[in-house]
């Protein structure tokens, strides 16, 4: 007995390989009896592999039957979201908010019956304050002027587009899905950093050129910046926007490489690199080091585009950093026509864990600290200021062009309106629903005609409840919300006023004027800021305070 119990792990590979004996032997009388012989015989083949092999410890212990872990875990995501997950649970979208976007991009019933289910006196609850005389919007197709005085072909943007997701990352239907959507509902496409593909220009929707390190549509051969090439990409009328990408909030400071065999022909012609080579995107830019040196390469891109409106994008790292970019722009006179503005919680297809959770600036706080540091030094209302993180709802929207935002974009809601259901395999060119994945076969799910509808049904939607939400605020553009159209609970029994949780800084108290007692953090890292480099000039340490001993008697 004691032999059984300490040997029962292996009673399923003994079991197999007792049935597919039996079934052999009972073969002469029935020609059936080979169907389960082939059965039984090919788990136990399986349970001597598991045996034999030396990777997976739980097998060697547990032949046959512990692949049921596998089994399990490989559709755990699935289970968690269908089943197990709560309305709340973030992961990293509720079920919630997925399931907003779902009834939006079907156009099917999004209001809520019974009342609210959120906890509205938890810490971090938030809520809009509304006016006792709301106002009826009639138009709601909002929209902003980007494109500064030194910009020659202004673009009226939408206050919401879709934010970059590369081809590659994305299959060819999904993109030609989003960029027809785009088309119908009249609002930007960002391409991301694979550059411009077929499917982008067969949908013929408005582009946001994105240039990021590895230049791609606009490189050399050794991977360096062209500028005929530019100039040849961005001469297209459907590119209305160029965004040079210095990082992105899912993985900021980080580069990334497409291996060799996921490189497929029209990866290729996109971002202009050869067939059978790793395709790698370097951490930082070569064209530039300096910051001054990026104002020179936005006028540049500014002028090879023939006036276009050029901005760059970035996740708030060192804060002293982008205020070196903002004397730059100071020294030099070269504005960026505008900023956006990527929060940690922003997506990717695939990222280091480390970099994922705890690399960057959540999007509040750092598009606050962008829209301060341009108001501190007097130019804020020369640079449009975009924003994107985990923005799906119009509070979202109005939220953050409370906190100093022109307009928003959005990826993963965008891929919610295709059908993402979030199973988390982007980077396993698996996905269930053939959006991240180039596999033709799976790709085939995404019915470019539907989802197109769904994408700018989605964006109506979203737009549509957006008026009423500044209607009920007594206003009459969603531009116009302040913070102090938002509250924000901080704990149980108390809350702040928007004002003064991201309060706006003063206009020009960076460069003008005395110092400002209460900002003297702005002050010492402004005066620490240059525009020539983005090394500090010294390494700040805190006051010492020697902790003071208690001695017990």
């Amino acid at each position: 007995m004691k032999f059984i119990i300490e040997y029962q792990r292996y009673a399923v590979l003994a079991l197999v390989t007792f049935l597919a004996i039996v079934s052999l032997l009972c073969v002469p009388l029935s020609a059936w009896f080979w169907l389960p012989f082939i059965v039984f015989g090919a788990l136990g083949m399986v349970g001597i592999y598991d045996l034999r092999q030396s990777r997976h410890s739980i097998l060697r212990n547990y032949p046959v039957s512990g692949h049921i872990r596998f089994i399990l875990e490989s559709f755990r995501p699935e289970i968690r979201q269908y089943m197990i997950e709560s309305d709340h649970d973030e992961v990293p979208f509720s079920r919630q908010s997925r399931g907003l976007v779902y009834q939006r991009a079907k156009g099917a019933e999004d209001k809520r019956p019974f009342g609210t289910i959120e906890n509205v006196y938890a810490s971090g609850y938030a809520w809009l304050t509304h006016s006792v005389s709301p106002t009826v919007i009639p138009d709601k197709d909002f929209r902003v002027r980007v494109g500064g005085s030194q910009c020659k072909q202004p673009y009226d943007a939408s206050l919401y587009n879709i934010s970059a997701m590369s081809f590659g990352a994305l299959s060819g239907n999904a993109i030609l899905a989003l960029n027809k959507g785009a088309k119908k509902g009249g609002f930007a496409h960002d391409t991301g950093e694979g550059s411009i593909s077929r499917y982008h220009r067969q949908g013929g929707g408005d582009l946001i050129y994105q240039v990021a390190s590895g230049y791609f549509g606009c490189r050399n051969e050794d991977g360096t910046f062209s500028a005929e090439k530019f100039a040849e990409t961005a001469a297209d009328p459907q590119v209305k926007m160029i965004e040079v990408k210095l990082s992105q909030g899912a993985k900021p400071g980080h580069g990334g490489m497409l291996p060799a065999a996921k490189i497929t022909e029209e990866i290729a012609e996109a971002r202009g690199i050869p067939m059978g080579m790793d395709c790698i995107s370097p951490a930082a830019h070569r064209t530039f080091s300096t910051p001054i040196g990026l104002m020179e390469f936005i006028a540049q891109l500014r002028d090879l585009s023939g006036g276009k409106p050029v901005g760059f994008k970035l996740c708030i790292g060192h804060r002293r950093e982008f205020m070196c970019i903002v004397k730059a722009m100071l020294k030099t006179g070269i504005l960026p026509d505008f900023i956006v503005v990527d929060g940690k919680e922003g997506g990717t297809g695939a990222a280091p864990v480390e970099f994922a959770n705890r690399v960057g600036m959540p999007m509040h706080e750092g598009l606050t600290f962008v829209h301060n540091a341009l108001r501190g030094a007097g130019i804020r209302n020369e640079i449009k200021i975009g924003a994107a993180g985990k923005i799906v709802s119009a509070f979202d929207i109005a939220q953050v062009l409370a906190l100093g935002a022109d307009w928003c974009n959005a990826a993963r809601g965008f891929m919610f309106a295709l059908g993402c259901i979030q199973a988390q395999s982007c980077h396993t060119n698996k996905c269930p629903v053939g959006i991240a994945t180039q596999d033709p076969v799976r790709q085939r799910a995404v019915d470019v005609g539907d989802k197109s509808e769904r994408v700018a049904r989605f964006h109506h939607n979203t737009l549509h409840a957006l008026a009423e939400i500044t209607g009920a605020a007594g206003l009459s553009d969603p531009r116009n919300f302040m913070p102090y159209h938002f509250m924000f609970r901080q704990k149980d029994n108390e809350f702040l006023d928007g004002n003064e949780m991201y309060p706006y800084l003063p206009e020009g108290f960076l460069v003008s004027g005395p110092e400002i007692p209460e900002l003297s953090d702005w002050h010492s890292r402004w005066d620490r800021s240059s525009a020539e480099t983005f090394a500090p000039s010294e390494i700040p340490f805190g006051p010492f305070k020697k902790r003071e001993m208690v001695h017990n008697a």
